[in-house]
């Protein structure tokens, strides 16, 4: 009787421990709207849980997510008790065939690299024990000179074996560092997962009926990103212009996409969406120290920002792949426009860039050079276009591809303030640009208690190429900021002139194997005692 109860007790003790245990149910990742910064994951997980309270573990979601995004469709009949996100550090290994092969390859050379570390170590010793044991002889009894003979011979013999075996062993090892070397970093390469890790959501339910559904799981991941990128084409500066827009799509989040169905969007979802309030602006006096101090603030604040800029225009260099493009609808939303891709996609969570083709236009331009010799003497080709709004650009690199030949990079910036669109095209080699200083009308002079320098610079410009060209061309005088300075624009051949910025502009137009040159002569008058560190 005693036995029975304690097998009773023993199965309804297991009864309830299993009960309680967590399920785990892997999610499968179906589709992922991409942002500028942050992807939205969806998912789906087949659940299968009994009557009562449960507690369920959906695995396989992104490592890192917004806690407060996450949304969980459920049937009818569960009710969601809590929900709480954590990292699996113990995730199972899913790396492709290939890194697979190269592991393999690594333990191998790990394996032989010990077998000649050892077989050096062996020939090593022996050479010592050699070196120990080199007296001929005993102390009481003289060495025969046959014996002494052989034995050196023995000697010689012996430690040129070993210490030529030593060098072998020594190369042979030097061999399979450097083999293991490369397939370590190969194997660095082929990682698809540099996290370690990926993430689970565990979620208390209660079911009033047993249920076997599909559960929709989705949530904001920080750790994916897509940035615009451009392919600007033309045959030449009498035909259209090109623009094929593509995404450059990075993502981190510790799991594979694979067949996913992406989307692009402009929008941000991380950016904070609360309109901003004016309040009053009370002025009051300060101490001249804490003004100092707050100028200072305000140039570093400006600084930081700058910087800022300035990485965020690095970051987008990224070498595209051609790629035949994919079918797509193209979403244009009150605040953002989204492009919904037709082809689902694999993209490895290794942070690398995949390419991902979105549209192609066709657009009327107008082309024009343009050239500032005083900063650089190479002229540019300037593509313009009108109603670029339509084409929902944004700020991105772009490949120049002219006259179907590579011939650099350029930047698109949509978000300028213009009614046309300026986009560099590159350099053109055959339009050949100087800029001189005329030693003998550049000098100075002394005028009483004042000096006045007189600057000269002759442009000289030549169309190499066998078609006429448009040609802008930019220079500058310098403006005065003090009452004591005086500029004075002495030749400006004929430029437009802009008084407030010191700009002079040249439109010119030069007929095929042409030159032109063109003069600019300015003075500035000021104390003697003084000094301009920036004019010339």
């Amino acid at each position: 009787m005693k036995k029975i109860y304690l097998f009773l007790l023993i199965a309804l003790s297991t009864s309830i421990i299993k009960a309680q245990s967590p399920r785990l149910f892997p999610a499968v990742l179906e589709s992922a709207t991409v942002y500028r910064a942050g992807a939205e994951l969806n998912h789906k997980a087949r659940i299968n849980i009994p009557t009562g309270t449960s507690e369920i573990v959906i695995t396989n979601i992104a490592n890192t997510l917004d806690e407060n995004s996450i949304q969980i469709n459920v049937p009818p009949s569960v009710t969601i008790l809590s929900t709480s996100f954590s990292k699996d550090y113990l995730k199972q290994d899913n790396n492709s065939p290939a890194y697979r092969i190269i592991e393999d390859s690594l333990t191998v050379a790990k394996r032989e690299l010990v077998k000649v570390q050892n077989k050096s170590i062996v020939d090593a010793n022996l050479l010592v024990l050699l070196d120990k044991n080199q007296t001929v002889g005993g102390t009481n009894t003289g060495v025969n000179v046959n014996e002494l003979i052989k034995v050196a011979d023995y000697y010689k013999s012996k430690q040129l074996e070993l210490r030529n075996s030593i060098a072998t062993w020594q190369e042979t090892e030097q061999s399979w560092q450097r083999k293991i070397a490369k397939l370590q970093k190969q194997l660095q390469e082929l990682s698809q997962d540099k996290s370690g890790t990926t993430g689970q959501v565990i979620i208390n339910v209660l079911t009033t009926q047993p249920v076997n559904a599909d559960f929709n799981l989705s949530y904001l991941s920080p750790n994916a990103q897509w940035q615009a990128l451009y392919d600007l084409r033309t045959e030449n500066t009498a035909s259209p212009l090109k623009i094929l827009y593509k995404a450059s799509i990075s993502q981190y989040t510790g799991i594979d996409w694979k067949k996913v169905k992406l989307s692009l969007s402009t929008g941000n979802p991380t950016q904070n969406g609360t309109a901003p309030l004016l309040s009053s602006w009370f002025l009051q006096f300060g101490s001249p120290q804490n003004q100092f101090a707050k100028q200072l603030k305000g140039k570093a604040s400006g600084m930081m920002i700058g910087s800022v800029d300035k990485y965020e225009l690095k970051e987008v260099v990224v070498t595209a792949m051609s790629q035949a493009a994919p079918q797509f609808t193209q979403v244009e939303n009150q605040l953002n426009v989204v492009f919904d891709i037709d082809i689902p996609y694999d993209i490895a969570s290794n942070s690398k860039p995949h390419s991902v083709m979105l549209k192609e236009s066709t657009q009327p331009a107008s082309y024009k050079y343009y050239s500032v010799p005083k900063v650089d003497n190479d002229a540019f080709l300037m593509a313009e276009i009108t109603d670029y709004e339509k084409l929902n650009l944004l700020p991105g690199e772009a490949n120049l591809i002219f006259e179907n030949s590579y011939i650099g990079k350029s930047y698109i910036n949509p978000n300028a303030l213009t009614d046309t669109l300026k986009l560099s095209m590159g350099r053109d080699k055959k339009i050949i640009i100087k800029r001189e200083k005329i030693a003998e009308q550049t000098g100075v002079k002394t005028i009483g208690s004042n000096k006045k320098q007189t600057f000269t610079y002759e442009i000289t410009v030549r169309n190499n190429k066998k078609e006429a060209i448009s040609l802008q061309l930019k220079d500058q005088y310098p403006i005065s900021t003090d009452k004591d300075m005086e500029v004075e624009l002495l030749s400006s051949n004929g430029a437009e002139v802009d008084k407030e910025s010191g700009m002079l502009t040249w439109n010119l137009n030069m007929k095929p194997a042409s030159s032109q040159k063109i003069r600019i002569s300015y003075s500035v008058k000021y104390p003697k005692e003084k000094i301009i560190p920036n004019l010339y």
